[in-house]
Formats: structure tokens, sequence, C-alpha cells
């Protein structure tokens, strides 16, 4: 090449550069404002926490203070904040065996170390006991852990203090039934909200993996497809987190008379959400199944991509008309239709039963096309309809399918 001759533009890594260096600051920016977003969620769904927490403490210290005659009443308003901190996504049993075990550990600490004093060997006779009260009392991994971590620490860090007028367990007591009554009475969750905040992060990650595996389908991209199971097998913990925010908004309508008014709609919306969850746990199912025929090379014809953005859309749509209040008649159509669309992807079936029936599908397509039907089973019983209702509209529209 002449010495003076210009190089490639393609070629140059000046002009280069700053294509990487876009690139690199756009996908910086992106996980930035994932991890803004995030953290909104969070201070959305635990700010009230907090406000309780310090309801919770102040009303424990004063009670204490006041009534129990304690001039540092510290056990109070720690169990306080222990027990509203567990009640936000616990049930109530787990609530009163924590506050159970606190005050076991107390008695017993109480008990004890002025007639064993202190030390490594005292430490751990008193701990040994703590946890066999609590098992006497049939507790479970909740009271036993924190009967012997109160145990630790009244027998390390706080000594009995003799001259008290009310026992330590006591002053601990106190605390504990007033971080209920705050956490389930004064200033209780907003159930409805809760749940809503909580499905969030399940729903939309849910809805965006499947369209994405419908996508993989078309272009029989097996990366694509596993990449869409990865992001619905992430999704256990927030489906877990869900299950207990489910529990504690129930328990809220319940037990606080400021939400009894609320036991309908919610009643409503979690029967919707609990079945949202089993039509996840199937599209999971689906995903594993889709993502196996790729790999072995099966058929997928263009029916089941298009079921499978249908019923995306069909969560979608019975999101906006739980909110709405509505009548969810475009999901159940939506449901219907995908279910169609499978049955097309299936094949005909033989008229004569004595003959072979030939799929258009391999076998794990088939698999993932009984799954498939069961996922829109759950979301038509999610849309509102009874277990046999959503059978019969799902057998209508496969059995019209076979006679077309």
């Amino acid at each position: 090449m002449p010495a003076k001759q210009e190089p490639a533009a393609g070629t140059d890594p000046a002009r280069d550069r700053p294509h990487w260096a876009g690139r690199a600051w756009a996908g910086l920016r992106e996980r930035v404002r994932h991890a803004l977003r995030a953290r909104v969620w969070r201070l959305r769904l635990f700010w009230l926490l907090a406000v309780q927490a310090g309801v919770a403490a102040a009303l424990a210290w004063f009670v204490g203070y006041q009534f129990l005659d304690n001039p540092t009443p510290v056990f109070a308003p720690t169990v306080a904040v222990g027990i509203v901190a567990a009640a936000m996504g616990s049930r109530l049993r787990r609530t009163v065996e924590l506050l159970i075990g606190v005050v076991l550990g107390l008695a017993v600490g109480d008990t004890l170390m002025p007639l064993f004093g202190i030390g490594a060997w005292q430490t751990g006779v008193v701990v040994v006991l703590a946890i066999i009260v609590a098992v006497l009392f049939k507790g479970g991994g909740s009271l036993l852990t924190q009967a012997g971590g109160t145990a630790v620490l009244i027998a390390t860090l706080e000594p009995p203090v003799r001259d008290l007028s009310v026992p330590r367990f006591v002053d601990a007591a106190v605390g504990g039934l007033i971080g209920l009554a705050v956490g389930l009475l004064l200033v209780p969750i907003h159930p409805q909200r809760t749940v809503r905040r909580l499905a969030e992060p399940v729903i939309d990650p849910a809805v965006a993996a499947l369209h994405d595996l419908a996508a993989a389908l078309r272009r029989r991209d097996l990366g694509g497809a596993e990449q869409s199971l990865a992001t619905l097998r992430q999704l256990g913990p927030r489906l877990t987190a869900l299950d207990e925010g489910l529990d504690a908004a129930q328990e809220v309508v319940r037990l606080a008379p400021i939400r009894w008014r609320e036991r309908p709609s919610l009643a409503y919306y979690t029967n919707a959400v609990r079945h949202l969850e089993r039509s996840l746990y199937s599209c999971r199912a689906i995903t594993r199944r889709l993502t196996r025929a790729l790999k072995d090379d099966e058929p997928i014809p263009e029916e089941f991509p298009a079921a499978i953005d249908l019923l995306a859309a069909s969560v979608q749509t019975l999101r906006s008309a739980i909110r709405a209040h509505a009548e969810p008649r475009e999901v159940r159509q939506e449901i219907l239709t995908a279910i169609e669309l499978v049955g097309k992807a299936q094949g005909p079936a033989a008229r004569d039963p004595t003959r072979p029936h030939t799929h258009r599908l391999g076998y794990s397509g088939m698999i993932a096309a009984g799954e498939f039907r069961t996922a829109a089973h759950d979301l038509l019983m999610a849309s509102g309809l009874d277990a046999d209702g959503a059978a019969a509209l799902a057998r209508q529209a496969a059995e019209g399918n076979e006679r077309d």
C-alpha cells in the first residue's frame, strides 16, 4: 500500500472507539436505571414497615418506662421492632413463635444466670435449657432460634438487673404485643396495594420472557429459548415473596378492623393471583419442553409461537381488567383463541380411533401442548371462572378446532 494511502474507514480504530464507548455508556445507563427502579420498588414496598417499626418502638419504650417502672426499657422496643419486621412477610403463627421464643429465652436466662454466673460453660447450659423449654412448648424453628439467641444475649451482654420491679421477660412480652398491635391494628399494610407491588416484578418479566420465547421459536434460536427459561426460573424467590405477601394481606383483612371492608375485593384478587402463579409454573414447563424440542430439532409449527404470544398478552389484559374491576371477557377470548392455535399446531385428531394420530409436533412439543392447556385453564380460573366452567370452555375450544 502506498505510504500516503488512507486506511479503510471500517478498519479505523479511532472511528470504532466512539461506537464502542457509546454502547458501553448505554449499557451503563440501562443498569443504573434498572438499579434505581429496583430501589424505588423496594422503598414503595417497605416504607410502611419503617413507619410501623418507629411507632412500635416509641410506644413500647413509653409503656415500659411509664407503666413497667423500667428506667432503661431495652427489650420492649427491641422485640416490638422484631415483631413488626417478622409480621411483614410471615404468617401470624410464626410471628407469635418469635415472640414466645424471645420471652422464653429471657425467662430462662434471667432465672439461671444469677445461679451460674457468666462464662463459657454457663452460656452453653443456658442455651441448652432455653431450647429444651422451647421444644417442650412444641415450638417450630422460629421459636427455637429466638429462645436460644435471646438466651445468648442474656448470658453474655445483658446480665440480670436485680432491682427491676417487673422481670425483663414481661417487658419483652409487652413490647411484642405492642408490635403485633401496631402491625395489625394501628398501622396495617394496605392489602391489595402490597400484593400488587409484589406481583409486578413477577408478571412483567414473565410476560417478556414468553414473548421472547415465541420470537426464539420462530427463529429456531436455541440460545434465546434457553434465556427465556433462565428468566422464568429466576422468578422462584419472587413467587415465594408473593405467596408470603398474600398470606400477610389475608391476615390483615381478617384481623385489622379498618381493613375489614376490603375482604371481598381481596378475596377476588387473591384467587386471581393464586391461579396466575400456577399458570406461570406451567409456562416454565412449556418453555423447558420447547427448549428441548429445539435441541432435538423437532418441528414447531408457526401456530405455537402465536399461541404463546397470545397467552402472554392475556396475562397483561387480565391485570388491566382486575385493576379496572372490569368483566374479563377479552381475557377469556384471548385464552380460548390460544388454545385453538395450539390445537392447530398439534394437528387434527384421527377420525378412526383404530388409526394412529398423525401429529405435527414431536415428543417434547406434545408435552408442551398439554402444559399449555393447563396454563390456559389456570388463567381462565384467574379470570373468575370456577374449575368446571374453565374446563368446559377450554374443552369447547379444543373440540371446535378438531371439528374444523
